[in-house]
């Protein structure tokens, strides 16, 4: 088995301080889970179900109320905000629904943008290999207003790869993309993982992007409800679709 890239023990994410009645918030419920090096993992669950809570703490986005979170050996818990912004910048990357490129920005400045706010300068080789891998080398000077919406989410995944981030984590990837340029993005996912060995944590809610995965998480109320190895959408679909089903039965859980 690989060794895990990411390991949340016991996180426990609340909101609110709790001293009226209802106020605190329990997004993350003592949440013990690992993604191990080189593997592809979709985290799933209803409306609430603490999906993007998750991320954020195990990107280190978001500090735990109680619980640790290690990436690649390094436990967040007891870093300082500057070390962990390094930790961030130096060893994780994020691709997020909306692609906060900068409109100002060419699609090879916004890429070589991270290695800049390091203080590198970034050799053109190297920005454009990384837009290379995405498919994009011939849209190098154009700005976002001047690219589709599949063209600057591949944009977002070639910055993210410029820093050559350890972990990858995507919040609803595909979340604005039609299902052709959904499905370029996800194969571009699939081949980090399987090409350069990387560790992608995709929060989805869609079942066909989950099946490019290697199991999927499926979160309820903060906590881990169950796994699925290998999925196929249609198995993925049923899963999901009887986890919304038993939370309409129940009052109506916060979201998070």
């Amino acid at each position: 088995m690989n060794t895990a890239a990411i390991q949340l023990r016991s996180v426990t994410r609340k909101f609110g301080t709790g001293q009226a009645e209802g106020a605190a918030v329990t997004a993350l419920d003592s949440v013990t889970l690992a993604f191990p090096r080189g593997t592809f993992t979709a985290v799933m669950g209803p409306s609430g179900s603490g999906k993007s809570t998750l991320l954020q703490c195990a990107a280190g986005l978001d500090r735990p109320t109680s619980g640790s979170v290690t990436i690649g050996g390094t436990e967040l818990t007891g870093l300082s905000e500057r070390r962990l912004t390094l930790l961030r910048r130096d060893r994780v990357g994020f691709v997020f629904q909306a692609f906060n490129l900068l409109p100002s920005l060419t699609a090879e400045q916004n890429v070589a943008l991270p290695l800049r706010l390091a203080g590198r300068r970034p050799a053109r080789s190297e920005v454009r290999k990384a837009l290379t891998q995405v498919g994009l080398t011939d849209r190098a000077r154009h700005r976002p207003s001047e690219l589709s919406g599949g063209q600057q989410q591949r944009v977002a995944l070639a910055r993210a790869l410029i820093t050559r981030p350890e972990v990858l984590f995507a919040d609803e990837p595909t979340g604005a993309l039609d299902s052709r340029t959904s499905r370029e993005v996800l194969r571009l996912l699939r081949a980090m993982v399987d090409d350069d060995s990387r560790t992608v944590v995709m929060v989805t809610h869609d079942p066909v992007a989950a099946a490019y995965a290697d199991r999927v998480v499926f979160l309820v109320d903060g906590r881990v409800h169950d796994e699925l190895a290998a999925p196929s959408a249609e198995a993925t679909a049923a899963r999901i679709t009887t986890l919304e089903a038993a939370q309409a039965t129940r009052p109506e859980a916060a979201p998070c």
